[in-house]
């Protein structure tokens, strides 16, 4: 195990030595896609290249709103690249996302591109991004997800923005019907897959390799990778996975609704709040009238939109996809923080009551991986508790199904320190969901109210480059880091503990996760 201060030595000398190398002159900014050629810019240092708000659809504007990702039309000359596009339409519903570009707009089908100067075409391994927000919100206009720092880990880095809420899940019997591949829904995960086969495309003249394709995400943008490597839209076009803090296999709260389920709430909901449930009338409502039905106070309340089995992106539920190993067999790295699900209060005998109400006879056996004896005891669990049925769980039966059927390496970490900057929650709770995407990205200034320590830096940097090996090399191993075990049997469930000490250890908790398994992760009658 490596020390605080021996870390950040070690991880300070790593990150000398991947800007030590020779300064290259400046590269062309224009580079040629199959729609039409592209300009970008230079960072500051004029070591990366940036290319933002490059279209890779077809606005769904219009008779295409609620369609299936269409083509973007080719263009004459040179497209200037230099600014994000807009944003996707959504409710203001996350306090800690600022935007920065000229959203919001239903035409926002754009992705971004940061490669190094000097990079040889099709080289480099490609990290695509996608980010999180409960398919609810998001941009790729954050800060906390500028891929700048990343490239300059000899890598290349793209994101996307996709359709979300009601504009990116609407399901609707005249939409099914419609639809050459009888679905409808999903538009949201679709528009991931088109910008991964955009990717395939185009990838190479900005310096990527297309067969080198890492696919990471957070929260729904960590489902929407375990969904990815279970559609066959994606096919071929994902290379490893990376998950932060989310799966697709169902959790505590159930799996996809059906095709037919979300065709009846959907229309139904559509008539109330609407006044309509017609297709046309739908698509002729402007973006504000169909947003704000939506939104947090509107009434009748909103359901939700999100992801659904539809037969055509998920043709069928994705826990039997990974159980029959019909995923993509690719290595993994996956895992999520300390503190996913807030900090309920609770006493002890509160605790053991509420665990009654719900596991019953097998109470004692819950609390002999949840303990309750004391009410500090039971504070801690009822964290623990509250982050797996949140999202932990989910994300361990997606890891644990890509052990049994996916045939390749697989690793779990666990990100422990608290980030300076979440002014939502208290340090001294441990690092909250999301706490961990600025260290991954090496973002840690894009937002002033954060305190950076220079263990943070060094953290920063530990997971940056875990995460850009592992895209290199399907093994985030490297000299001078900390030895990270694999997620096997064979090598006693290793996790990494991802703090200012960082160090691989086995699984302490894998009790409890079976425990829950045999509750939560059984089909529901």
């Amino acid at each position: 195990m490596l020390t605080g201060s021996r870390l950040f030595q070690c991880v300070a000398l790593l990150a000398l030595s991947s800007i030590a190398g020779p300064v290259w002159g400046q590269d062309s900014l224009v580079v040629k896609t199959d729609k039409g050629k592209v300009e970008g810019s230079l960072t500051k240092d004029g070591k990366v290249r940036a290319f933002r708000g490059i279209p890779f659809a077809a606005p769904p504007i219009g008779d295409l709103r609620w369609r299936e990702p269409q083509p973007a039309a080719k263009w004459d000359g040179v497209r200037s690249t230099k600014a994000y596009g807009a944003h996707c339409v959504q409710n203001p519903v996350f306090e800690d996302m600022l935007f920065h570009d000229p959203g919001p707009s239903e035409d926002c089908l754009t992705l971004n591109v940061w490669a190094p100067v000097g990079a040889k075409p099709g080289s480099l391994p490609v990290m695509v991004w996608v980010y999180g927000g409960g398919y609810q919100g998001g941009s790729t206009s954050e800060n906390r997800q500028d891929g700048e720092f990343l490239a300059r880990k000899d890598v290349v880095v793209v994101t996307m923005n996709y359709r979300m809420g009601i504009f990116g899940f609407f399901v609707h019997p005249e939409l099914t019907a419609e639809s050459p591949h009888h679905a409808s829904g999903n538009y949201g995960l679709q528009d991931q897959a088109a910008a991964l086969a955009w990717v395939s495309k185009n990838i190479e003249g900005f310096g990527g390799n297309p067969k080198n394709v890492t696919l990471f995400g957070e929260s729904a943008g960590s489902f929407s990778v375990s969904a990815l490597m279970a559609s066959p839209l994606s096919r071929g076009l994902i290379a490893k996975g990376i998950g932060e803090s989310g799966g697709a296999l169902p959790g505590a709260r159930g799996g996809w609704s059906t095709l037919k389920e979300r065709e009846e709430r959907d229309s139904a909901f559509a008539q109330a709040a609407y006044g309509t449930s017609k297709l046309s009338e739908l698509r002729q409502m402007t973006t504000e009238d169909i947003l704000r039905a939506t939104g947090p106070k509107a009434m009748p309340k909103s359901p939700g939109f999100s992801p659904e089995v539809d037969g055509y992106f998920m043709p069928k539920p994705v826990e039997e996809i990974y159980a029959a190993g019909e995923q993509a067999h690719v290595p993994l790295l996956a895992g999520w923080n300390t503190n996913e699900g807030g900090k309920p209060k609770t006493t002890a005998a509160d605790f053991r009551e509420k665990a009654k109400t719900e596991f019953g006879d097998d109470t004692p056996k819950f609390l002999e991986v949840y303990k309750a004896g004391t009410d500090e005891e039971a504070q801690d669990s009822a964290i623990d508790l509250a982050a797996d049925r949140f999202i932990a769980f989910g994300t361990w039966r997606w890891i644990e199904a890509q052990v049994k059927t996916g045939g390749s390496p697989v690793y779990r970490y666990h990100f422990e320190l608290p980030n300076p900057g979440d002014r939502f929650h208290k340090v001294e709770s441990g690092a909250f969901h999301s706490d961990e995407i600025e260290y991954v990205f090496g973002a840690l200034d894009g937002r002033p109210e954060m305190k950076i320590r220079p263990e943070d830096r060094a953290v920063s940097e530990l997971m940056s480059l875990y995460w850009t090996n592992f895209a290199k090399k399907s093994d985030p191993n490297g000299p001078g880091l900390p030895k990270w075990g694999a997620y096997s049997a064979a090598d006693d469930w290793q996790v990494m503990h991802i703090n200012v000490e960082s160090e691989s250890k086995p699984d302490m908790h894998r009790g409890r996760y079976l425990f829950l398994q045999e509750h939560w992760g059984k089909p529901k009658s």
